[in-house]
């Protein structure tokens, strides 16, 4: 395989794989990675070049279903079985990721009202914690059961897509991350293709907004996505709080080894 398209297909598999981890958002990850960018051009200007994008979005997804399919579950026991050490990991690696959206912002000279759109970024992710999450996992049939799951694939969708807020953290918060979960395990078509539709379609929406948005106002725009990154980061289910005792020194050698792991991928990155 090319060396370009088996890049494309690692690299949906780590955002892939990162997609269901509690509190990890995908669009973070694929800014980690440095194919955000190009993601985003590719859905919004699909038409430009329809051969290229197509198969460039095609091996991203690939590569994104095999690592929801084979690694969430090995991510997730991860994350349960060592929270501390893997949560501080994913903060050393969403840490190291600042300095390259920096650079995407490309900023000539510092204005204030950046700091204003950051602020605002962090807010509205860190206030995503405060709404009350479902008690209840989403059961149902029929129209009005294929429209719930056609319009929570338009919200993951919009949480993929934004980096900083989780597809978890959603998926939790209308009440069905469990049932999401088990339909990935079992393969049930009936309940993952009316989410995959809204999925497409939400990207389809959320991205073009976004492109424009970069094109038009990039280092408004950085900012505001830096707020987002910063504000994930503050939020419970990202920062799992202070370690304590033997945990202190463990949680700062994942923490730098997040960081360094991702400063060696964007300075070698070629997306």
């Amino acid at each position: 395989m090319n060396t370009s398209f088996l890049s494309t297909v690692l690299k949906g598999l780590a955002v892939g794989a990162s997609m269901l981890v509690p509190g990890v958002s995908g669009g973070t990850t694929a800014i980690i990675l440095g194919i955000y960018d190009k993601l985003i051009r590719a859905v919004s200007e699909f038409f430009k070049n329809v051969r290229a994008n197509l198969l460039f979005l095609a091996l991203f997804t690939f590569g994104g279903a095999i690592g929801i399919l084979l690694f969430a579950r090995v991510m997730l026991y991860a994350v349960e079985t060592w929270k501390f050490p893997m949560m501080f990991f994913f903060l050393g690696a969403i840490f190291g990721s600042l300095p390259m959206l920096y650079r995407q912002a490309k900023v000539e000279r510092f204005n204030a009202l950046y700091i204003v759109f950051a602020l605002l970024g962090a807010a509205i992710v860190l206030s995503l914690s405060f709404l009350p999450g479902s008690q209840a996992e989403f059961a149902g049939s029929g129209v009005a059961h294929m429209l719930m799951l056609f319009a929570t694939g338009v919200i993951i969708a919009v949480a993929l897509v934004l980096p900083g807020i989780s597809t978890s953290h959603m998926l939790l918060l209308l009440g069905m991350y469990g049932t999401t979960l088990e339909a990935i395990k079992t393969l049930n078509l009936a309940f993952l293709v009316p989410i995959g539709i809204g999925g497409i379609t939400g990207i389809i929406l959320t991205t073009g907004l976004i492109e424009k948005a970069l094109t038009r106002y990039p280092r408004v725009s950085y900012f505001f996505i830096i707020g987002f990154v910063l504000g994930s980061m503050a939020s419970p289910e990202v920062f799992p709080g202070f370690p304590t005792g033997l945990a202190i020194p463990v949680c700062a050698l994942t923490f730098l080894a997040g960081y360094f792991v991702i400063r060696l991928v964007s300075k070698y990155s070629k997306e």
